[in-house]
Order: structure tokens, then C-alpha cells, then sequence
């Protein structure tokens, strides 16, 4: 990678350069799940819509904008991760064999066990009585989700959200094209999650992979319920923690019979 210029210009140059791309990333990756699945509705996907309730007048635009709040906020994040690799004090790599090939899954695997784990606690005192209104009760405005709801966050959950994946630069070792790889995933999986129409097949629920996932009908139980569900990607600290709805499997055999 060539140098940055670190100069103000050169930092508010990539700040804007990031904003636009995060955005963007965030307006692609939603509009194209909401115009396959709200505005094509293949038939296939009809009658798995999980909310019975009608949006709030507006939702949609009120959800654009918080996500564009944090947009802004994710664009300090990434400015920051980008400023700290070029300048040689994070653990982000360019060979691909420098750990070994096997090690760029692994590297995945425990960023994303991490994270799981990060926000799993971190949702769970974003609940707190005391807490939840301040900081967290922008994204459960959105009782019946959409795949705009996937960024709509106040600005406070989103540094909270933004934190995670810089400080991971500084611990795990990761090859660039790992980084990458997995901040797509996480705009994809937030996107599925809140898509409020459940895609996977039936049975999914109970197979050796799809147990272990988070998926629509999951993360809608979350916002109807706003005590069970807490998880991110998986499910595995909702079962050991006994807060995964009873309601899931039964709601998914419903959907997808």
C-alpha cells in the first residue's frame, strides 16, 4: 500500500473518501435485498414475511438517516484502522502464507467468535432500564424491521459498534483481504437479519450449521420480544445463557413449512 498523506487534508480526504463508501456499501447492499425481496417478491419468499404489524409511517426514511449518522461514525473507525496500518502498529499483514494458509480462517473464526461474544453482553446492557433509552431504543423503534434497518443506530450504539473491529487490528493477526471479507459479512448478516422475511429453507433451524446461526426470524423475535434473541451471528450464547425465545423454532417450522 502506498503512503498516506497524514496531513489534516490527507486524514480528511480518507475520512470523506470512507463515509461515502460505507455509505454506499450500506444503500447497495440494502436496496438490493429490499428490491428482491419487497419490491420483486419471488414467489418462493411469499408468505415468509415474519411481522404481521405494519411500519411506522416513515420508517424507512428515518432509518436512512440514522444509518447515514452512522455512517459517520463507522468512518472514524475505518479512518483510524486505515492510519494505524500504514503506519506499521496494527497486526494486518499482505502475504498471504505469512501464518499459513490455514491460519486466514482461523483469523476469522476468532474475530468473529470475539465479536459474538463482544456485543452479545454489550446488547444485553444496552436492555438495562436505565440504558436502554438512551442509547439503544433508536434501533427497537423499528418494531417491524426491514433491510433499512440494518445501520439505524443512535450514535452512541454506534461507536460502540465502530470500537470492536480496531481494537481486533491490534490483537489478531489478519491478512487485509481477511479484514475486508469480514466487514462485508457483517453488512450482509445485519441486512438478512432484519430483512423480516425469512429466507433459509426449511428445517434449516435444526441442521448442523443453520442451528448455529442467526437469520430473520432470530433477530425478529429480538424486536418483537426485546428480552430474548440477543445474539449477532449465532445463537450459541443465547443457548448457554438460556435467552434464545421459546417461540424461534416454532415460528421458523411455520414459516418455512
Amino acid at each position: 500500500m502506498e503512503n498516506l498523506d497524514t496531513s489534516w487534508i490527507g486524514l480528511i480526504m480518507t475520512y470523506l473518501a470512507l463515509l461515502g463508501l460505507i455509505f454506499f456499501r450500506y444503500v447497495l447492499v440494502s436496496g438490493i435485498f429490499y428490491l428482491i425481496f419487497y419490491v420483486l417478491k419471488f414467489d418462493e419468499f411469499k408468505g415468509k414475511k415474519i411481522s404481521s404489524r405494519l411500519r411506522k409511517p416513515n420508517q424507512s426514511k428515518k432509518e436512512i438517516y440514522w444509518s447515514f449518522l452512522s455512517s459517520i461514525v463507522f468512518a472514524i473507525g475505518g479512518t483510524f484502522m486505515i492510519f494505524a496500518w500504514q503506519s506499521g502498529h496494527t497486526k494486518i499483514y499482505n502475504e498471504l502464507d505469512a501464518f499459513g494458509y490455514w491460519f486466514l480462517p482461523v483469523s476469522a473464526l476468532i474475530v468473529l467468535f470475539a465479536h459474538e461474544t463482544y456485543y452479545y453482553w454489550l446488547h444485553r446492557w444496552m436492555h438495562i432500564p436505565s440504558v436502554y433509552p438512551y442509547i439503544h431504543k433508536t434501533h427497537h423503534d423499528s418494531i417491524v424491521t426491514s433491510p433499512w434497518t440494518s445501520f439505524s443506530f443512535h450514535p452512541i450504539e454506534s461507536v460502540f459498534q465502530t470500537i470492536f473491529v480496531p481494537a481486533m487490528i491490534f490483537i489478531v493477526p489478519m491478512h487485509f483481504s481477511v479484514v475486508l471479507i469480514l466487514l462485508i459479512l457483517m453488512t450482509i448478516s445485519a441486512t438478512i437479519n432484519h430483512l423480516d422475511i425469512e429466507i433459509y429453507p426449511k428445517n434449516f433451524n435444526r441442521n448442523i450449521i443453520g442451528r448455529w446461526l442467526i437469520g430473520a426470524t432470530h433477530h425478529s423475535l429480538h424486536h418483537s420480544e426485546f428480552v430474548t434473541n440477543y445474539g449477532l451471528y449465532f445463537t450459541f450464547w443465547d443457548l448457554w445463557m438460556d435467552t434464545e425465545s421459546e417461540k424461534y423454532d416454532e415460528k421458523f417450522d411455520e414459516l418455512t413449512a
